[in-house]
C-alpha cells in the first residue's frame, strides 16, 4: 500500500510538474530576502509594490528598505545591501548611473516605460502676471518674479523644489541664469504636491518642480517653462551656453527612467532577475494607480495588489 502511495505521489508530481510553467517551477532558487528599494515618491514606491508583489506570488521573501535615491545606484545596489531599484530617472541620476556602471556592481536593467519630464511649472492663472511665460526670460522681469513671491521670499519670487536628495541644480540654475528668484526645497514629494493643491484652489501664485509621469500635469491646467534646451555640456561646462563663467544655464535634461539591480541578482534569482527585467507600465497606468493614492488615499499595497490580480496573464509571461 505504502509502495502504491509513492507511485501515485511521484505521478500527481509529474502532471503538477507538466502545468507549471519551467521558467519559474523551481522558484525561488534562494530564500534569502530580495530588497526592493523604496525611495521619496509614489510612483516608485507603488512599482516596488508591484513587482515586489509578484515575486511574492512566486514564492520569494521580499523586503522592502527605505534608501537615498542617488547613493543607493553607488553604495546599497552595489554590494548587494539592494537587489533592486524600480525608477532611476535620467533626468536627475544621470550622473550616478554613470558611476554605478563604472563599479560592474549594478546592471541597468532597460526602460521602465515611460518617458520623464521635469521642470518649473506654473498654473495657468499666473499668466495673467507674467504675460511672457513660459519663456523663461520673462523670469527676469522684477514684476513677474515679485507676482510668484511670498513673504517669505518678496520681492524675488519663490520657486518650490523638490526634497533637497533629488538634485536637479535648481540653485545653481538661478544664479547662472540671473533670476530673481529664491528656491526653496519641499521635505517631501507629498507635502510639495499638497503645497500645490492648497495654492491651486486659492489661485495663489506658486512655481515648482513638476515631473511627469505623474497625475498633476493631467489634474492641474498649467505650463513648464521653457528653458535654453538641456545639452550634457551645459552641465559640464561653463563656457557653454548663455552664461559663459557658469554651468547649468539650461533647464533639466528629458530621458528615459530605468530599472537597476544588484549584479548578483541575475545568478542568485534568475527568476526574480527575469520579471525585474521585463518589467514594464504605461505611463497613463502609472498616473492613474499613483493618483488612487495621493488622491483617493489608497495605500500602495492595495494599488498593487488590484494591478497584480487584475494582470496575472501579463506578470506570469514575465517569468516565461
Amino acid at each position: 500500500m505504502k509502495s502504491k502511495m509513492m507511485k501515485m505521489g511521484a505521478a500527481a508530481l509529474a502532471v503538477a510538474s507538466l502545468w507549471a510553467p519551467a521558467s519559474y517551477a523551481q522558484a525561488p532558487e534562494s530564500n534569502d530576502p530580495i530588497k526592493v528599494a523604496l525611495f521619496d515618491w509614489t510612483s516608485v514606491n507603488l512599482n516596488a509594490k508591484i513587482f515586489g508583489g509578484i515575486l511574492e506570488k512566486l514564492g520569494y521573501t521580499v523586503e522592502y528598505p527605505t534608501a537615498d535615491y542617488l547613493s543607493s545606484l553607488t553604495t546599497g545596489l552595489t554590494n548587494g545591501d539592494l537587489t533592486v531599484g524600480m525608477e532611476f530617472w535620467a533626468t536627475t541620476a544621470g550622473e550616478a548611473m554613470a558611476a554605478s556602471d563604472a563599479t560592474g556592481q549594478t546592471e541597468n536593467l532597460g526602460p521602465l516605460g515611460p518617458k520623464a519630464k521635469e521642470e518649473w511649472w506654473y498654473p495657468e492663472y499666473m499668466k495673467e502676471k507674467c504675460p511672457g511665460l513660459p519663456n523663461w526670460e520673462a523670469l527676469k522681469d522684477p514684476k513677474c518674479a515679485e507676482a510668484f513671491s511670498t513673504a517669505e521670499t518678496a520681492p524675488k519670487g519663490r520657486y518650490l523644489g523638490g526634497p533637497v536628495t533629488w538634485e536637479g541644480f535648481d540653485d545653481e540654475r538661478v544664479v547662472s541664469l540671473g533670476l530673481p528668484f529664491t528656491v526653496i526645497h519641499a521635505g517631501t514629494d507629498a507635502a510639495m504636491f499638497a503645497e500645490l493643491d492648497s495654492a491651486y484652489q486659492r489661485k495663489a501664485p506658486i512655481m515648482l518642480w513638476i515631473y511627469s509621469p505623474h497625475w498633476a500635469p493631467a489634474k492641474y491646467k498649467g505650463e513648464w517653462i521653457e528653458f535654453p534646451e538641456y545639452t550634457p555640456e551645459c552641465y559640464t561646462d561653463p563656457s557653454w551656453g548663455i552664461n559663459k563663467e557658469a554651468a547649468y544655464d539650461c533647464g533639466k535634461p528629458h530621458g528615459e527612467i530605468y530599472k537597476y539591480s544588484w549584479a548578483g541578482m541575475k545568478d542568485k534569482w534568475p527568476v526574480a532577475y527575469k520579471v525585474a527585467k521585463n518589467y514594464t507600465i504605461p505611463t497613463d497606468v502609472l498616473n492613474g494607480l499613483s493618483g488612487q493614492i495621493d488622491l483617493e488615499g489608497k495605500t500602495p499595497e492595495d494599488v498593487a495588489a488590484a494591478w497584480i490580480a487584475e494582470n496575472e496573464a501579463t506578470w506570469k509571461a514575465w517569468a516565461q
